[in-house]
């Protein structure tokens, strides 16, 4: 059943793209990784609470980042744990946007197999285009409901099908993507071949805990594991931002 403002699309409207399905299927689109965290590779606590590891420096280079982008990228779970907003703060960096003729704000999205989005979400308000990626498993209600506040893309079955997802999201335009977690996307991210570069910035913190999140969740990689070519290494107050380029990419 159809939606308002719902992309649909399948193999056949892949085809009629021009699109080939693998790993390089978003050739021109550059995908890169941000996030903050601790000494022991923790994004939080075991309890899913946000922790501050960075401080006001990395926090503007975070936002100098999001100004380059054209879209922001997280997962659901990253919305129901934070309701981030993912907007530049920066007047002058909003600004530098306009004169450039883009939005203010880069676009968000938010990867939600099922549609858990809460429509009050801070994500969901008129700062910025969102668009909501979505599997064939979202009930007809839940699209309703998001269909008002978002732009629907749909791609996969029970899963949102990231190349896919993706594809469709570079046809909008969105070539520069910065991904901000959580760990389970980014996981997903590698394992789809999507992935770019990784910027991380290590805090001084020891946050521990064998359930607490780490940079890459998922199932993990047992054979194949992706390779990183170190760009840079930056001091920033008293913890490290690592560069890194993916290999082969």
């Amino acid at each position: 059943m159809p939606v308002d403002n719902c992309v649909e699309f399948g193999w056949q409207a892949l085809e009629t793209r021009g699109f080939l399905y693998h790993s390089h299927l978003t050739t021109g689109m550059h995908v890169v990784v941000n996030a903050a965290m601790s000494a022991d590779g923790k994004l939080s606590s075991r309890r899913r609470e946000q922790i501050a590891i960075s401080g006001e420096a990395d926090f503007e280079r975070v936002d100098r980042l999001r100004a380059d982008s054209d879209a922001v990228v997280v997962g659901v779970g990253t919305v129901l744990a934070d309701d981030p907003h993912l907007t530049v703060k920066d007047e002058p960096l909003r600004e530098k946007r306009r004169r450039n003729d883009r939005s203010a704000n880069p676009a968000r999205v938010v990867v939600d197999s099922s549609g858990r989005t809460p429509t009050d979400a801070a994500i969901l308000d008129d700062a910025a285009t969102t668009y909501v990626c979505l599997s064939e498993a979202a009930s007809v209600e839940r699209r309703a409901a998001l269909a008002d506040r978002a732009e629907l893309v749909t791609a996969g079955d029970e899963r949102v099908d990231l190349l896919r997802a993706f594809a469709t999201l570079q046809e909008q335009g969105l070539e520069q993507v910065m991904v901000e977690g959580g760990g389970e996307l980014i996981f997903s991210l590698f394992d789809a071949g999507l992935v770019d570069e990784l910027r991380v910035f290590i805090g001084p913190k020891i946050i521990g805990g064998r359930d607490a999140p780490t940079l890459a969740d998922g199932e993990g990689f047992v054979t194949e594991f992706p390779s990183l070519d170190l760009e840079s290494v930056d001091r920033l107050d008293d913890g490290v931002v690592l560069t890194w380029c993916v290999a082969d990419r």
